[in-house]
């Protein structure tokens, strides 16, 4: 049976009696997940696991777990992780990276969650709005694509499926997409040969997240989430051919009630509409509009979840001893 075209999120740590119905109802693809809902192990494990159960399947559940700012699950309970351009930034090797990766991926699974929205492909420039620079993972296309590149490796072989972001690149954006809509104003052959270069390396990745932002020589008026021209170019011009979600379709870059964005969304080429902030009302509206994943967004849908791996065996405390002599320089990769 064919599942909503939505990723949606519970409103706090346990689910209610009305939110578990309406996801029963509803059937959305998968879930998300936000600090909000971590409290402990214990209750997260009873939580993805609740999640499931009013699906009736084993739906995907995604959180962001990037480390820094953007950490959902923290101390005490999980690891605490720098920032990805600091980690870089401190002579972080791709070895490094990919352990960041694994034992990440190890936690999640070990809650329940198996997905991640990581790694940023974005590029980190001087003018890179705050929200943005420091999860970035290098300065230079080369870098973000083989630091972005290990860390993938890393969730995956853990059997935890990353989710490249924000295609086709937020780097050069001024503005926070969850306060307002940014305008790329670079002309697109210079974020081709340099922004766009880290998507196209990775567009084998199973799932990509699009970013909430203009540029104007694909689309003048309209963000490239909700753009035909935009999304066709991520398909097109980037090979972005697997499964393609929507960033947060609650973010304040876009407007319009929720129901009308996420039937943009579709409308453009999205697979999967991603609502995050647990509003049961708003997310009623995005049902309404949203309708069933069906044709080739199934089979990409169906593809996606094909790429899990066999979480490879982890020894946890080698794989936390040989990252730690890896960023304090006392072994090579």
């Amino acid at each position: 049976m064919a599942q909503g075209a939505y990723i949606l999120a519970p409103e706090g740590p346990e689910l209610s009696p009305r939110e578990s119905a309406f996801f029963r109802d509803s059937d959305p693809w998968g879930f998300i997940l936000f600090a909000r809902n971590c409290v402990d192990p214990d209750q997260l494990q009873r939580l993805t696991a609740n999640l499931r159960e009013a699906v009736g399947r084993a739906a995907p559940v995604l959180i962001d777990q990037e480390g820094g700012r953007v950490q959902r699950m923290r101390a005490p309970h999980w690891r605490e992780w720098m920032p990805p351009l600091v980690q870089v930034e401190q002579g972080g090797s791709d070895r490094a990276m990919y352990l960041r990766g694994l034992l990440i991926g190890s936690e999640l699974l070990g809650v329940g969650i198996d997905v991640n929205c990581a790694p940023s492909a974005d590029i980190a420039y001087d003018e890179t709005h705050p929200f943005l620079r420091n999860r970035c993972y290098g300065t230079d296309p080369t870098t973000v694509t083989r630091m972005a590149r290990a860390c993938a490796e890393g969730l995956m072989d853990a059997g935890c499926l990353p989710v490249l972001k924000h295609a086709p690149g937020h780097g050069r954006a001024t503005i926070d997409s969850h306060k307002g809509l940014p305008r790329i104003e670079a002309r697109l052959d210079i974020l081709d040969n340099c922004d766009f270069v880290p998507f196209r390396a990775l567009a084998d990745l199973p799932m990509v997240m699009t970013a909430h932002l203009i540029l104007p020589e694909l689309d003048p008026e309209t963000p490239v989430t909700l753009s035909k021209a935009g999304i066709a170019y991520l398909r097109e011009n980037l090979g972005l051919t697997g499964l393609l979600m929507s960033d947060d379709i609650s973010m304040d870059a876009l407007h319009g009630t929720i129901g009308a964005r996420a039937r943009a969304a579709l409308a453009a080429g999205c697979d999967l509409v991603l609502h995050c902030n647990g509003d049961i009302d708003e997310m009623t509206d995005l049902v309404t509009h949203s309708g069933l994943l069906s044709g080739r967004a199934a089979e990409r849908a169906e593809s996606a979840l094909e790429a899990r791996r066999t979480p490879v065996s982890i020894d946890i405390p080698a794989a936390e001893a040989e990252f730690g002599a890896l960023m304090k320089g006392e072994v090579h990769a």
